[in-house]
């Protein structure tokens, strides 16, 4: 016998002998009793008037095993205090869903669970400890000797903090997380840490939900509480905080799932995204930006008169389409027939702008003609 799996048995007789409830776990149900002790699981492994011994030995059988590694790792190892990490590292396993053996057999290969742009994998470890791994998405299938390894959680703020081009993320959720990298053998702790690092609050918003407790503070209350620079914000319409959450709060910009609306019992018509966490509140990057969006929607409408061929409105909107999606790196050069493509935006700019930069000669205020 290990060790560990000493250490283990001489808890749960320890837990057993404390005059505590009985043990009633994930199937296990174990209690002492005036005659000794009592033991059984699901699969009809029964036991009663056992002594210490015999309690030992039924506790190390093939069967029951696994029902007594995986209390002691769920209530001696991890334990409860931390009850937003618990409750994510049993939805790494599904342990509400499947049972014990069913369990153990899985993470054997590995269970998957998708985190934004990252993959989760809890895997069984010695005496049923858990271990995790995280990774990008994009490196399922990556040996680990093709990634940067890392052991430490702290060194994710590296990793989120910029793009795979260098440049600066002031959105930790967005979906542009570089790729190529891999912690590996990770306890529990430091498994949610590293998501915490990557995704900030995101495993406890998404348990908070899951409980019923999540404060949801709508777009109403958020403006209404600005000061400074951004007091402007309350004085967004309505309509122009539909074309906020449009903008940024969608899965293409953000891994969040929207919960927030215009305010309680006023409902938002715009997709709030798909993501695996919720966002509680209107984050500081659509704030900063909905005040530059206050400004510009206090600007009157003119009317403006363009010549233009039906080919070179269609690639204005093809433009415009093209960079609100980010797709403009993703336009070959020699693709002349996209309408977003470099070289063919060049010759329409040389076409229909005049020497001060005006579309069509039409300057933008009427006092500059």
């Amino acid at each position: 016998m290990t060790d560990v799996r000493g250490a283990q048995l001489d808890a749960l007789v320890d837990r057993l002998s404390s005059g505590s409830d009985p043990i009633e776990f994930d199937g296990l149900r174990a209690a002492a009793t005036e005659d000794g002790y009592a033991l059984s699981t699901p699969e009809g492994d029964e036991h009663d008037t056992l002594s210490e011994s015999e309690l030992r030995a039924a506790a190390g059988d093939d069967d029951v095993a696994p029902y007594v590694t995986n209390w002691y790792y769920w209530e001696e190892v991890v334990g409860r205090r931390g009850r937003h990490r618990r409750a994510f590292l049993r939805h790494a396993e599904a342990a509400n869903e499947h049972s014990v053996p069913e369990r153990y057999a899985a993470l054997e290969d590995g269970m998957h669970t998708e985190w934004g742009e990252v993959v989760v994998t809890a895997t069984l470890g010695d005496d049923g400890e858990r271990r995790y791994e995280i990774r990008h998405a994009d490196d399922r299938d990556a040996d680990p000797e093709t990634l940067d390894r890392y052991d430490d959680p702290l060194d994710a703020r590296e990793l989120a903090t910029y793009d795979d081009r260098g440049r600066y993320r002031p959105l930790k959720t967005a979906p542009s997380l570089v790729s190529g990298w891999v912690f590996e053998d990770l306890d529990g702790r430091d498994a949610v840490e590293t998501l915490d690092v990557l995704y900030p609050a995101s495993v406890a918003n998404w348990n908070l939900e899951r409980e019923g407790e999540l404060d949801v503070t709508h777009w109403r209350e958020t403006a209404e509480r600005q000061t400074g620079i951004y007091d402007v914000v309350d004085e967004l319409p309505r309509e122009a905080v539909e074309w906020v959450s449009e903008a940024c709060c969608v899965d293409s910009q953000c891994l969040k799932r929207r919960e927030w609306q215009y305010e309680d019992g006023d409902d938002l018509a715009a997709d709030g995204g798909a993501g695996a966490f919720p966002c509680r509140e209107p984050c500081s990057l659509v704030v900063a930006a909905a005040r530059k969006w206050t400004k510009l929607e206090e600007e009157g409408t003119h009317t403006y008169e363009f010549e233009l061929t039906p080919s070179e409105k269609e690639q204005i909107e093809a433009i415009i389409d093209a960079v609100a999606d980010g797709r403009v790196d993703e336009i070959r050069e020699a693709d002349v027939y996209e309408g977003a493509n470099r070289y063919r935006t060049r010759y329409l700019r040389a076409k229909r702008f005049d020497d001060e930069g005006n579309l069509s000669g039409t300057p933008t205020h009427r006092d500059a003609e």
